[in-house]
This record gives C-alpha cells, sequence and structure tokens, in this order.
C-alpha cells in the first residue's frame, strides 16, 4: 500500500519517487518557459514527494527538434539557478521522442539519450500512430534500448482497436500513463482508457507529464480525491527501480 501523505502532514504524495516524464527545463519546449518557471515546477515535484527527476522534454520533427546539446545546455542552465542537492533532489534527462524521420535520423546516427537502464520514452502523434511502430520497437530493442511508450491512452486512434494495447504490451514495450488522464484532464475517453489499462495490468509507469502551473492544480486537486486511491489499489509501478 502506497504511503499518500507526508509524515505529520496532509499533503498528498505522488505514488512514487522517480518522475519519468516532465518537461521542466527551461525554454526549449512547449513545458517550463524560462529558469523561474521550472523552478516552481520543481519545487512542487519536491512537495509530492519525488526525490528523483528524469527530465523529458520534447524532440519532435518541425517543432522541437532539440538535440543532446540544446538539452544539457537547458539543464546547465537551470543547475545554475537551484541548488538541488540542498532540496535532496537528482536531476537527469533524457527525452521524449516522437516517432517520425527525426526519430529515426537520430536512431540511425546513435544520437539517442537514454532514460536509467537505458529506457527510452517514445510517443506517437495525436493525429496517426507511426506506420510500422511494431517493427520500430524491435529495432529498438535490438540496439539494446527497452521502449516505454508514453500515454498510450491518449491515442484515439487505438481506441476501437484496443488489440493493439495487448500486442505492444506483449512484444515488450512498457506503457507509461498520465496521471493528468486519470483525473480527467484531457477528456473521459483518456480516462476511461487508463483506467482500462490498470485493469488489464498494462500499466508500468506513471507520469506527471508536468508542463505548466495548470497542470500542478489538477494534480493537487486528484491526489486529494477518491479516484486516487482507487485507480492504486491494483497498479505496481517500475518508476522507483530507474
Amino acid at each position: 500500500m502506497f504511503n499518500f501523505f507526508k509524515r505529520g502532514t496532509n499533503r498528498p504524495q505522488l505514488p512514487y519517487t522517480t518522475e519519468v516524464h516532465c518537461h521542466i527545463l527551461p525554454g526549449i519546449d512547449d513545458g517550463a518557459r524560462d529558469v523561474a518557471h521550472s523552478i516552481s515546477l520543481i519545487h512542487q515535484m519536491k512537495e509530492w514527494g519525488v526525490k528523483k527527476i528524469v527530465a523529458t522534454p520534447h524532440v519532435t520533427e518541425a517543432s522541437f527538434e532539440n538535440t543532446p546539446q540544446t538539452i544539457d545546455a537547458a539543464q546547465a542552465q537551470l543547475r545554475q539557478e537551484i541548488d538541488l542537492d540542498e532540496l535532496g533532489l537528482t536531476l537527469c534527462y533524457s527525452a521524449e521522442y516522437r516517432l517520425d524521420d527525426n526519430f529515426l535520423g537520430i536512431l540511425e546516427r546513435g544520437e539517442m539519450i537514454p532514460m536509467p537502464g537505458n529506457h527510452i520514452l517514445i510517443e506517437n502523434s495525436y493525429l496517426q500512430p507511426f506506420w510500422d511502430i511494431k517493427s520500430l520497437i524491435f529495432n529498438l530493442q535490438m540496439k539494446g534500448y527497452s521502449p516505454i511508450l508514453a500515454h498510450p491512452e491518449r491515442y484515439a486512434y487505438y481506441y476501437q482497436e484496443k488489440e493493439i494495447y495487448k500486442e505492444l504490451h506483449e512484444q515488450g514495450c512498457e506503457f507509461q500513463i498520465n496521471i493528468l488522464s486519470l483525473a480527467g484532464y484531457y477528456n473521459k475517453h483518456a480516462k476511461e482508457v487508463a483506467e482500462w489499462l490498470i485493469s488489464k495490468q498494462m500499466v508500468d509507469y506513471l507520469g506527471s507529464d508536468l508542463h505548466n502551473r495548470n497542470h500542478v492544480m489538477c494534480i493537487d486537486k486528484y491526489l486529494s480525491g477518491r479516484d486516487f486511491s482507487k485507480h492504486m489499489r491494483n497498479i505496481a509501478l517500475k518508476n522507483d527501480y530507474l
């Protein structure tokens, strides 16, 4: 059973101490716009009980074509303005990789930034799935990576073909669902599919996908509500093994 509250306080806690999906590096995607915003989000995650943050800025063709250099520069800028040791936090970075032609080039050139354990966070477009996702997952595995599909509950084109979830998961692609989905932030369908994935024991990781203050307020409300404890009853998370 998870300890949802800090000892001696009534602050709601996340059901993990390692955050695997967030956009808190300053100025390089649609998350934190500057260092001050980054620091605010980091302090919030600490209040939720997070001890280790894996920052995952977008790497997306034509919009956020981040590189190891741009991501490292953003985290270096952040570290100049915040004492993470004093906060008792560990920060490392990877990326949230959109499955597109840009990603295929990154993979071919060997420019991936894996998470601890050689995990790679990947995402589909919201408009259409990657044309051969099973072969790509197999290719990643053959190169020694462990793919994690970000927020599978948000891909509406899978809703009428739920067998794809089972096929991908059985192939060894782990799933990370968003707390915001469980909170109903996006829409009722994303919440329903996230709950269905929990019921089928296909959820390996939870992530905040934290971008901004609106996300903070939604997650805070969810962690204090009835749905939270109900959702966590039958879920075994791997976050803290990273």
